[in-house]
């Protein structure tokens, strides 16, 4: 390493004093102003990754659901993973740093993660369309350069297409081609079979409205929409003509608010679906004729693939394991549907896609959503030789046992001075600090019949994740209110104080 060459370059990308940013499951986010010296240095390590792995490394430019003030980055592993926990700890040391340090720190990771310095590095990058990602994305660029990597700047990506980009190249083309054509010619090729054997009333045509947060999402659907059949017809809405990313709209936006976004005019029965801010999340909704407003989360989402699978594999008799991966914000009753109805084994962790992605690997079929709408499924080796047998229709009867759950949940927050006074166990289910809260929320739960509550520190914010089911939505209501309260109380609350019917 030149790390005089580091060391200068460095200094046009410097660390403002007494700044400490955490890299967690979303990597890093704050305010775009405050990443400069960040990107840079997530380049330098995306070269020590790299060699240390001899593959290639993504880097993803993105705060995905903030508001469109912040950006982030994110690191991808050599099979489209989030990058490994040891490295996240390198990351963390690289990009809090002072200055004088940033050389040792460099070498200290090198020696630790035993990295071959002499090995080639290659580094893939991909941003959203914040105003900011473009330049931060250069910064990037200026850490993998001086460290003597060589890189390919994709542009503007989603975060799938990243992901997408680096397994490709990291499997010597099998999995398919490492361009945005190779991506939009395989899903949709996969999209087009799959929905061949899908049941669907009415007109041949679907049609399905996409709220696309104005954010990345919009400019790949619009190229990638015309590789569909003439079946499927896909309308845009908020793709970044007007609007702020990610304000009044999008999966977030939509799953939290339990309503419609801005921009999006519904008809009764209508398919409807949102985008986040870099495509990584999908939540589906509708209005049924009498207007009532049903989402289809990331819980449903997986219930219902998990039926479509379960089917086939019974009628096969085949022993292929199936298994659905979730948090403890999942909806309980999603959780005894799929455990008492379908009889599919359902496995708790903590929130956060890798670790949902670890514990799906475990099985041949492993199905993993978080409600906000962030999941995939994950088929084995002998999976895939088997699953063309497995794809078969299922009945309409069938579809609404799988759709129809109990929609008592809230998912609310709280805004508070520091998000880590609050600490958590058992999958985040437990609160051990501060002094008293748990105890507070199971009094507070005892009060309502069939309800669970959680709280977490969110991982890019100063807020308070409060999340509340039980019988009723009224009762569901005013759990929500009392544990916000609660949390507000004890946790060092700011603002204005919670109030009921939020």
């Amino acid at each position: 390493m030149d790390l005089d060459a580091v060391t200068k370059q460095s200094a046009l990308h410097a660390k403002p004093d007494g700044l400490t940013l955490q890299y967690g499951t979303a990597g890093f986010r704050t305010k775009a102003e405050h990443l400069d010296h960040v990107m840079f240095r997530m380049g330098l390590l995306a070269v020590l990754r790299s060699k240390q792995t001899k593959a290639t490394i993504g880097v993803m430019v993105t705060a995905s659901h903030n508001p469109e003030e912040d950006n982030g980055v994110k690191l991808v592993d050599p099979l489209g993973e989030m990058l490994a926990p040891s490295w996240e700890e390198h990351a963390t040391c690289l990009a809090n740093a002072e200055e004088p340090d940033l050389p040792r720190v460099l070498v200290d990771i090198g020696e630790k993660a035993a990295v071959n310095l002499h090995q080639d590095a290659f580094v893939v990058i991909g941003r959203d369309t914040r105003p900011s990602s473009e330049k931060l994305s250069q910064s990037v660029i200026d850490g993998v350069t001086v460290l003597g990597g060589q890189f390919h700047d994709y542009g503007l990506l989603t975060t799938p297409q990243l992901h997408y980009m680096v397994y490709c190249r990291n499997t010597s083309g099998q999995y398919g081609k490492a361009t945005i054509e190779g991506y939009y010619q395989k899903l949709s090729t996969a999209f087009v079979e799959l929905t061949k054997q899908a049941f669907c009333s009415g007109d041949d045509q679907r049609t399905l409205k996409v709220d696309c947060a104005n954010g990345i999402g919009a400019l790949k659907l619009r190229e990638m929409k015309h590789y569909f059949s003439q079946r499927l017809s896909v309308q845009l809405f908020n793709d970044g003509t007007k609007g702020k990313l990610n304000h009044l709209c999008g999966a977030d936006f939509v799953k939290s608010h339990q309503k419609p976004p801005q921009g999006i005019e519904m008809k009764s029965n209508e398919r409807c679906c949102s985008f986040d801010g870099d495509a990584d999340r999908i939540v589906y909704y509708y209005h049924d004729a009498d207007g009532q407003f049903h989402l289809v989360d990331g819980d449903k989402i997986a219930a219902l693939i998990s039926g479509f699978l379960k089917e086939p594999l019974l009628e096969i008799g085949d022993s292929l394991s199936l298994g659905v991966v979730q948090t403890a914000y999942a909806n309980g009753s999603s959780t005894r549907y799929l455990e008492e109805v379908m009889k599919v084994p359902v496995y708790c962790t903590k929130t956060g896609v890798k670790h949902l992605h670890h514990k799906a690997q475990e099985f041949d079929i492993g199905v993993y959503f978080e409600a906000n709408g962030h999941g995939t499924v994950l088929f084995s080796k002998a999976a895939e030789m088997k699953i063309k047998q497995l794809a078969k229709e299922l009945e309409e009867d069938k579809k609404r046992k799988a759709a129809k759950m109990l929609e008592n949940v809230i998912d609310l927050f709280n805004q508070v001075a520091d998000r880590q006074v609050i600490s958590t166990t058992d999958a985040e289910r437990q609160a051990v600090k501060p002094p008293g809260l748990q105890e507070a929320i199971n009094e507070l739960v005892k009060k309502y019949r069939l309800s669970r509550a959680f709280v977490r520190p969110s991982g890019t914010e100063d807020i308070v994740r409060v999340y509340a089911e039980a019988d009723s939505q009224e009762n569901a209501d005013s759990l929500a209110y009392e544990v916000s309260l609660a949390v507000f109380q004890l946790a060092g609350g700011i603002g204005e104080r919670p109030q009921p019917g939020f």
